[in-house]
């Protein structure tokens, strides 16, 4: 290269140094080899890309999902997403016992730990109208909320406030839905528009604290409630559950989809 440029009447006229020509040339290479595959957009390193004529297609945008989970937790700064982690619900109201004086308790500002460490072990891509349905695992998701109750709980009246802290283990969710696609400034994006999720959890710990001004008699009597109705806590929370974290996933997937197109995620 360096006798190339030495006889390069260009350099010359320029006064550019061979050497100083050949450190621009491996330079423009370089920046072409990593533009040219992508027409000339840069890949984020968030972006684990996948070639469409891949026979295990499937299995090569499994590993693209967990390959963006550490960027979920940290967050992405480029496409303003903040970190997962915590992952955020605004409210849960739940009716626990019937009747005028029912025991119900309104969970609030509801962070949710753990929700990123997921494993996907099934993805099915949607064909013929049909839904995409993806099959994960997520070891453990800690709760904490604010905490209110009202009514009467076993005998007691159990009115107040205070922290409420859950447990789930052993985590299986299957969510499926629906996909378009747009075209914008001559690129190919989906959007999910609709999202439904299905969660199986096997291991339930729930407890509160600091509540009714630190009554210790209701603390006890509301921590045994939910140790000893813990699933059917869960049950009564589960359709509104669903329903949020539902809408709060779709908003993350749509954020990166939105700035990634498709010829980004599957290459030729």
């Amino acid at each position: 290269l360096l006798h190339i440029f030495g006889d390069c009447p260009r350099c010359q006229q320029i006064d550019m140094s061979p050497y100083y020509c050949c450190c621009l040339l491996l330079t423009l290479c370089c920046l072409g080899m990593s533009l040219g595959v992508t027409g000339q957009q840069p890949v984020p390193e968030y972006v684990k890309q996948c070639k469409k004529s891949n026979p295990k297609l499937e299995e090569c945008l499994i590993q693209s999902l967990h390959h963006v989970k550490p960027y979920l937790v940290k967050g992405i700064p480029d496409i303003e997403m903040p970190s997962v982690e915590p992952f955020i619900l605004d409210s849960l109201t739940l009716s626990l016992t019937g009747g005028e004086r029912g025991y119900r308790i309104t969970l609030r500002d509801i962070h949710m730990y753990g929700a990123s460490n997921f494993t996907v072990s099934k993805l099915k891509l949607s064909h013929n109208k049909q839904p995409f349905e993806a099959k994960i695992h997520i070891p453990e998701i800690k709760i904490d909320a604010n905490y209110t109750s009202s009514g009467v709980l076993i005998v007691l009246p159990a009115s107040g406030g205070g922290r409420f802290h859950a447990t789930l283990g052993n985590v299986a969710a299957t969510l499926k839905g629906f996909v378009s696609s747009s075209t914008r400034a001559g690129q190919e994006y989906l959007n999910v528009d609709k999202l439904d999720i299905n969660l199986a959890i096997k291991d339930i710990k729930m407890h509160v604290r600091k509540v009714f001004n630190n009554n210790r008699i209701l603390t006890e009597a509301t921590n045994l409630f939910l140790k000893e109705n813990g699933h059917e806590v869960l049950d009564v929370m589960m359709p509104q559950l669903r329903v949020k974290m539902a809408t709060v996933i779709k908003k993350v997937v749509n954020q990166l989809l939105s700035h990634t197109p498709v010829e980004l995620l599957v290459i030729p």
